[in-house]
């Protein structure tokens, strides 16, 4: 009872340092970001733009109020894609990798706190798999600031080609949605690239890669010739990740996209697809899409990307995991299975948790920023999700918000990357199972 107390206490601490770490370096970046040499006007950054970059950077979201390119100078760049990085890799990772760096010993403690960072299912190997981690995600960021090269050296030249490589690749790895493309337009994204099929081809492979979670990875890495030998998170991720991109895609170029040439409309849903789970960029203009296919997207935006990974929102397992339970009721069978494999109910009662919990902040979200703003109610919502689903895009409204729909941004964006249990657990003790059970009772439900 003893033990089981003490691991629950750890359990609980681990997840307040999680919180704690990302607060602290959201206040630490926006801080630094005020300085006036963080800014091309050389100009002190009023504290709330500050914060809400640096909210949107640590949570790797990509809402902006001032234009990336235009506003901040090459140091506030660097420090946005700072700020980036730690976000993406998550802060106790990356603070794990400077312990090792120092020669220090990581703790039992530590190990915990970075299983419960990347929903890891046990704290062997913690060690090895944040080198693991750190190595991949170098080569992968670097590899795809490689490819785009040729692009951005043709465009803007050799020195600022590669700088705008470096940070388009690690915001896209990251899934931050963060651009430099305002020096065209500002908010632009990368529109101006939409008919490029290198560009979108490489973007969206990082965002994938980034988007599928670090155990996936791992598993592939020892398995990929053995698909019986993958895990079942797995099977669940790549299997619910390709029909989140190729269902959306083939309704967007239905449905969507009808001005555009063939071979550019099947490239613009395509990549639309993809970046609206989690990642934030656009080729295209959004206030074009139809109110159908806003739905689509703000859905999209909710469910984000998978456990253990750069992205944020509801997740793709946890989707997949009602939806398997909603099939189980269908079928009327008592156990949720899918690969031959039978799914626990914690995870099915965690899953629920986690989407009533995320219904309910976007929801009162929308509500709040509506009536605030006097805006359209499907305007807000699609903010909203995108707020609270770190995804990033947006249809115009963020740079023109006041300072309560702001801090509302502020929080979903939070509130998206840190995780709602992680939030609950750090805030409520743990509680203990009383010795025995209660009467059993029936209740009718639908």
């Amino acid at each position: 009872m003893l033990k089981k107390r003490l691991f629950k206490n750890r359990t609980t601490s681990s997840f307040r340092v999680i919180l704690l770490g990302f607060l602290a370096l959201i206040l630490l970046g926006a801080l630094i970001l005020m300085l006036p040499v963080c800014s091309r006007s050389h100009s002190l950054t009023p504290f709330p733009d500050a914060l809400f970059t640096a909210v949107s950077a640590s949570c790797v979201t990509g809402l902006v109020v001032v234009d990336t390119a235009t506003h901040w100078s090459i140091w506030g760049q660097i420090v946005i894609l700072i700020l980036i990085q730690i976000g993406g890799l998550g802060v106790i990772t990356v603070a794990l990798t400077f312990f090792r760096l120092w020669g220090r010993r990581i703790s039992l403690a530590q190990r915990n706190m970075m299983q419960q960072s990347i929903s890891a299912p046990q704290v062997g190997g913690m060690v090895r798999l944040t080198g693991f981690i750190l190595k991949g995600s170098v080569c992968i960021e670097l590899g795809g600031a490689l490819l785009l090269l040729p692009v951005f050296a043709r465009d803007f030249g050799f020195a600022r080609g590669l700088w705008y490589s470096v940070f388009h690749a690690v915001s896209a790895f990251c899934n931050a949605g963060f651009d430099l493309m305002g020096v065209r337009a500002q908010f632009s994204s990368l529109s101006s690239y939409s008919a490029d099929p290198w560009v979108n081809l490489v973007i969206m492979a990082l965002i994938i890669i980034g988007g599928i979670g670090f155990l996936v990875w791992e598993d592939l890495r020892r398995n990929f010739l053995h698909p019986r030998r993958w895990r079942l998170q797995t099977k669940l991720v790549l299997s619910a990740s390709a029909v989140l991109i190729l269902a959306p895609a083939l309704l967007n170029y239905l449905l969507e996209y009808r001005e555009l040439p063939p071979l550019e409309r099947a490239l613009a849903s395509l990549f639309q697809s993809v970046t609206t789970r989690t990642a934030g960029f656009n080729t295209t203009d959004l206030n074009r899409f139809s109110e159908p296919g806003i739905m689509q997207m703000i859905f999209l935006m909710l469910v984000g990307g998978s456990p253990g990974s750069t992205a944020g929102g509801m997740k793709t397992t946890t989707v997949a995991v009602l939806f398997l339970a909603g099939a189980t009721v269908f079928r009327r069978r008592d156990d949720v299975e899918c690969f031959r494999r039978r799914i626990g109910q914690d995870v099915i009662r965690n899953a629920g948790t986690i989407l009533f919990l995320y219904l309910t902040l976007f929801t009162i979200g929308s509500a709040v920023l509506c009536r605030a703003e006097k805006l359209p109610l499907l305007v807000c919502l699609f903010e909203t999700g995108s707020a609270i689903g770190t995804v990033g895009l947006t249809l115009g409204i963020t740079p023109g918000l006041h300072a309560v729909s702001r801090m509302i941004l502020i929080l979903l964006m939070f509130l998206g990357r840190v995780g709602t249990l992680t939030l609950v657990y750090a805030l409520l003790p743990g509680g203990t199972n009383s010795p025995g059970r209660k009467p059993l009772d029936t209740v009718t439900v639908g």
